[in-house]
C-alpha cells in the first residue's frame, strides 16, 4: 500500500479585509495537522479575506498578496517548522496582474510552484436574499498552466472553485499522472440553499470516478454578510465514493488517510485510458463551434 495522509482545512467566515489578520488561524490548523500526522493540507479559496468578489470594489489592492510577501513567508515558515506541506490559496499580486492562486509549500517550507485558476466566473445577482452573484472578472486574470506537483511521493494538480465544473483540465491532469486533485473552494448557496446544497457533491464525485484520482475538496463555512458558505469539505475516492465529509456549520480539519494504489485499481476497473477516442473530441479544442 502507498498511504497519504491528507486534510481539507475547513475555515469560516472573515470579516477583517486585510489577509494577515486570518493568518493566526490557518496557522494553528497547520499545526493541528502537523499533531495529525498530516502530509498535506489544503485551505479553501481565498480563504485569508472576505469573499470579496461579489461585490465591485474599485480599490482592490488589500485583498491581494505578492507571494515574496510575510504572508507566504509565514506560512511557510509553519510548513518547514511542523515538517507538513501546505497548499495555499491566496489572492495573488504579481507583475503580470493580479490571480486567484494556490501555492504549493513542501514540507521544507520551499515554494514548490502555483497554480492559478483557469476559469474565470462572473454571475449576475438577483434581489433575492443571498443572491449577490460573483464578480471575479473584474478582479483576477486568468492562469494559462493546468499545472502539476509532485510531493511525498504522490503526483497531483489542483483546480480553484469553478474549474471543477469544467471536465476537460481534470482530463488532462489525469492524462499528465495526477493521483490527487486537490479542489480549493468558496461554495456559496446563493438564493437557492436546497438546489445549491444537492448539486455540491455531483461535480466533485464526478471529476474523482471519470478520471479515478482522489479529490480533496476544501470549502469555506458560515455566514459572511448575505453569503451562506455551505462546507460540506470532503475526501472521494477514485470510484467516486465519499470517503469523509466535513459539517455545514463551523470550521474543521478534515483528515483522511488514502491509499494511493486505489487509484491503479479505479482504471482498471474503469479503463477510460484504454477506450477513450481522442480523434473524436477535435470540437472540444475548438474555441466556439462551426
Amino acid at each position: 500500500m502507498r498511504r497519504l495522509t491528507v486534510a481539507s482545512a475547513q475555515t469560516g467566515p472573515v470579516f477583517d479585509e486585510n489577509p494577515e489578520a486570518a493568518l493566526p488561524a490557518a496557522l494553528g490548523m497547520i499545526a493541528d495537522a502537523a499533531k495529525r500526522n498530516v502530509d498535506i493540507v489544503c485551505f479553501s479559496e481565498v480563504f485569508l479575506t472576505p469573499f470579496f468578489p461579489n461585490r465591485l470594489v474599485e480599490e482592490f489592492d488589500g485583498f491581494f498578496t505578492p507571494l515574496d510577501g510575510p504572508v507566504v513567508a509565514r506560512a511557510a515558515e509553519a510548513a518547514r517548522d511542523h515538517g507538513i506541506a501546505v497548499i495555499l490559496p491566496v489572492g495573488e499580486k504579481a507583475a503580470a496582474g493580479y490571480f486567484n492562486s494556490a501555492v504549493v509549500i513542501d514540507k521544507n517550507g520551499r515554494r514548490a510552484g502555483v497554480y492559478r485558476k483557469t476559469h474565470i466566473p462572473a454571475y449576475f445577482p438577483t434581489q433575492a436574499a443571498g443572491g449577490t452573484g460573483s464578480y471575479e472578472k473584474f478582479y483576477f486574470a486568468p492562469g494559462n498552466s493546468l499545472s502539476l506537483f509532485e510531493l511525498e511521493g504522490v503526483r497531483f494538480g489542483i483546480q480553484i472553485c469553478n474549474d471543477r465544473l469544467y471536465p476537460e483540465p481534470s482530463r488532462v491532469l489525469a492524462l499528465g499522472g495526477a493521483e490527487i486533485i486537490f479542489m480549493p473552494i468558496c461554495y456559496s448557496t446563493y438564493d437557492r440553499s436546497d438546489y445549491r446544497a444537492n448539486l455540491w457533491e455531483i461535480p466533485l464525485r464526478a471529476r474523482a470516478f471519470e478520471n479515478g484520482v482522489f479529490v480533496v475538496a476544501a470549502n469555506r463555512v458560515g455566514q459572511e454578510g448575505p453569503r451562506h458558505h455551505l462546507g460540506r469539505s470532503m475526501v472521494v475516492a477514485p470510484n467516486g465514493e465519499i470517503m469523509t465529509e466535513a459539517g455545514t456549520d463551523k470550521p474543521e480539519l478534515l483528515v483522511a488517510t488514502i491509499d494511493l494504489d486505489a487509484v491503479t485499481a479505479a482504471r482498471k476497473k474503469f479503463p477510460w485510458w484504454r477506450d477513450r477516442r481522442p480523434d473524436l473530441y477535435q470540437p472540444i479544442t475548438a474555441p466556439y463551434p462551426a
